[in-house]
């Protein structure tokens, strides 16, 4: 399956149903990372072109059936991590320090205490 193919599994209602259910499970970098994708979806300024890539990395993130499944412990959400990490660095120059706040006040609200260091983990990554 090209990875143009994973934006048809890609719609708000499943994106918040998957993340609400596996959130935890997955860890807070592959939460803040989605959730990253999903306020630069939100966002008007963000080109079209962007706006697919970020369609394809959620509908990757959303298909229950990927290169490692997501129930399995620790490793289940690795390749989902790659996927949101790689379309994030695709489109590194749409994240603004506002998506970058709504992502963090999201994280805040499900995990509590967090490590922030996880998350410049992830900006390391992608800027």
């Amino acid at each position: 399956m090209n990875s143009n193919d994973y934006k048809q599994f890609y719609d708000e209602q499943s994106f918040r149903q998957k993340l609400q259910k596996f959130g935890k499970t997955a860890g807070v970098q592959v939460a803040y990372s989605a959730l990253l994708l999903f306020h630069l979806m939100k966002e008007p300024t963000v080109p079209l072109k962007a706006k697919v890539t970020i369609a394809a990395a959620l509908g990757y993130f959303i298909l229950p059936t990927d290169a490692i499944p997501d129930l399995l412990p620790i490793v289940g959400f690795s390749d989902d991590l790659g996927v949101l990490i790689f379309a994030l660095s695709q489109i590194s120059g749409n994240i603004t320090p506002a998506v970058q706040e709504k992502a963090k006040t999201q994280l805040r609200a499900w995990f509590k205490d967090f490590d922030e260091a996880k998350l410049d983990e992830i900006h390391s990554k992608i800027f």
